[in-house]
C-alpha cells in the first residue's frame, strides 16, 4: 500500500473504517463505530435499537515491523487517556510507552465520547438539545461509566477476546468502572497516576490537593527563589493594572495562578521558569506584561480545546451526591493560595465556578455547569464488592508527590482492589507515562504477566 493512501469506505454493523495509512515506521487506522447514546442490556445486544445514538472515534495504530497481516491477529491494547474531556493522542511516530507496547499488541487509541471526533461536545453542538436542563442531562451520559461501556461495545464490534487496558490519570479511573462492571472484557489492566478513591465526598480529593499542590509550590520556590518575588510582582501589577489576553478577556491574578498546572510533573516543572523570566517589558506607559507572556498564559488557562474537562471535571467523583463546587468550597481552609494571599501559592487543577465567567470558552456552559454541581443522583462509578473479589491482573504506578492524584488515597484504593500490584515510586510526578513511557510500561507489564 502507497504511503498514506486511502481506502474506500467500508462499514460493517455499526462500524466504519474511513482510512488506513503508513508512515515512519507506523500504520494507523481509522475506527468510527456507532453506540447508543445510553446504554441498557437491549441496546448493547441490538446495536439497531431505535434508540439515540452518538459516534465513537478511534486510531488504530500498530508498527510496520509487522506485516499488516501479522498486524491483524495481534492482541488489542486499549488506551483510556486522561481527563476527562481530552482526545486520544495524536501521534506520528512510535515512541515512548507506544514503541514498547507495539512490539507485542496493536493499539486502540480512544476518542473518549464528546472529544476529537467522538460526537464532540463544544456550546455550538450543545445548543442542539435544547434548554440548560436539557443539555445537562446530556452530559450526565459522558462520564466513566459510558465510556467504558463504549468500549466494551467496540470490543465486541471488533471480535476481540478480552483486551489489555492501559488507563493514565483519568484514564486509570475509567479502568477501574471497568473492572467494577464488565470485568469479563478484559486480559489485564495498567494504570498510570490514576487510582481513584472508590468512595466518599469530593472534598477529601481537594483537602489532599491542596495539600500536595502547596508543598510542590514550596518545592519549586526553592529552585527558582526569585520566581517567588515575580508571581508576587505579576499578581499585584494584574490587580492594579488592566491587562488583556489576545482572546479579549482580562487577566486576573486568580486565572494567572492556573500557571501552576507547570508544577504537576517533572518533565514540565522547570518550563515554568522559563515562562515567568520574560513577564514584563518596559513601556510608555511603565512596565507591563509582555505580549509574549500573555500568549503562553492564554494557552495555559484557556479551556477553548477541551471544555468538558472544565465542565464535568468534579462530576468524576459524584456518586451518589452532589460535588457543589467541591474545589472552590475546600479553598477557603488554605488561606495560603487565595489571590490576595502576602505570597499567593500557584493552583494545581482545581475548577472554581468563576471559571464560567473569565474564560470566554466556558461562558456558554456556565449554567449547565451549575446545574452539574447541584445533581444529587450521580449513580456509582465502582463496585468495591467486584473490586475486593477481582481475578483480572492489574499494576497501578502510584507516584508518592502526585499533586494530582493523591498517594495516599491511591494506596486505599490498591488495598481495595484484589490481586492488585502496586509500584510506588518518588521518581516521576503525574507525567511520568510522557517521561519514561517505554520504562513504565514495561515494568508494570511485567508486574501483571508475572500475577497471571
Amino acid at each position: 500500500m502507497a504511503e498514506g493512501q486511502l481506502t474506500e469506505e467500508q462499514v460493517v454493523e455499526g462500524h466504519l473504517i474511513r482510512g488506513r495509512h503508513e508512515f515512519r515506521g507506523l500504520r494507523t487506522v481509522e475506527h468510527y463505530f456507532t453506540v447508543p447514546l445510553v446504554h441498557t442490556a437491549a441496546s448493547d445486544e441490538r446495536p439497531d435499537n431505535d434508540g439515540e445514538t452518538i459516534t465513537v472515534f478511534a486510531r488504530e495504530y500498530s508498527s510496520t515491523k509487522h506485516t499488516p497481516e501479522e498486524a491483524e491477529n495481534l492482541p488489542w491494547l486499549l488506551f483510556l487517556q486522561g481527563g476527562p474531556g481530552g482526545r486520544g493522542n495524536r501521534v506520528t511516530s512510535l515512541s515512548g510507552w507506544m514503541k514498547a507496547a507495539a512490539k507485542e499488541f496493536r493499539i486502540l487509541m480512544l476518542d473518549q465520547r464528546g472529544t476529537g471526533l467522538s460526537t464532540p461536545v463544544e456550546y455550538q453542538s450543545l445548543r442542539l438539545r435544547g434548554n440548560a436542563t436539557a443539555q445537562a442531562e446530556y452530559l450526565t451520559h459522558f462520564r466513566a461509566d459510558s465510556i467504558v461501556a463504549d468500549a466494551e461495545h467496540i470490543r465486541r464490534t471488533l471480535g476481540s477476546a478480552p483486551w489489555s487496558v492501559l488507563g493514565q490519570s483519568f484514564g486509570g479511573f475509567c479502568a477501574l468502572t471497568y473492572l467494577s462492571f464488565a470485568p469479563v472484557g478484559l486480559r489485564e489492566v495498567l494504570i498510570t497516576g490514576g487510582l481513584a478513591p472508590l468512595h466518599g465526598a469530593a472534598d477529601r480529593v481537594y483537602q489532599a490537593t491542596f495539600r500536595r499542590v502547596a508543598a510542590r509550590n514550596s518545592e519549586y520556590f526553592s529552585w527558582y527563589p526569585e520566581d517567588r518575588d515575580e508571581v508576587n510582582r505579576i499578581m499585584r501589577h494584574l490587580r492594579d493594572v488592566p491587562e488583556y489576553l489576545a482572546s479579549g478577556e482580562r487577566l486576573t491574578p486568580e486565572r494567572f495562578q492556573m500557571v501552576g498546572s507547570f508544577l504537576g510533573g517533572n518533565a514540565r516543572v522547570d518550563a515554568l521558569h522559563y515562562l515567568l523570566e520574560d513577564a514584563f517589558i518596559t513601556t510608555p506607559d511603565g512596565p507591563r506584561l509582555s505580549e509574549a507572556f500573555l500568549e503562553q498564559v492564554r494557552g495555559l488557562v484557556s479551556r477553548a480545546a477541551n471544555p468538558l474537562y472544565a465542565v464535568l471535571h468534579e462530576s468524576i467523583y459524584g456518586q451518589g451526591q452532589a460535588t457543589k463546587w467541591a474545589a472552590w468550597r475546600v479553598l477557603e481552609q488554605f488561606a495560603e493560595f487565595q489571590p490576595d494571599a502576602e505570597s499567593p501559592l500557584l493552583t494545581g487543577e482545581m475548577v472554581y465556578p468563576w471559571y464560567f465567567e473569565q474564560d470566554p470558552a466556558l461562558v456558554p456552559f456556565r449554567e449547565v455547569a451549575a446545574l452539574l454541581a447541584e445533581k444529587d443522583d450521580w449513580g456509582p462509578l465502582y463496585d468495591r464488592r467486584q473490586l475486593a473479589a477481582n481475578t483480572v491482573p492489574v499494576a497501578a504506578a502510584v507516584y508518592k508527590d502526585d499533586i494530582y492524584v493523591d498517594h495516599a488515597l491511591s494506596m486505599e484504593t490498591a488495598a481495595a482492589v484484589h490481586g492488585l500490584e502496586p509500584w510506588v515510586t518518588g521518581d516521576f510526578h503525574h507525567d511520568g507515562i510522557g517521561e519514561d513511557g517505554e520504562g513504565i510500561f514495561g515494568r508494570l507489564l511485567a508486574l501483571v504477566r508475572s500475577a497471571e
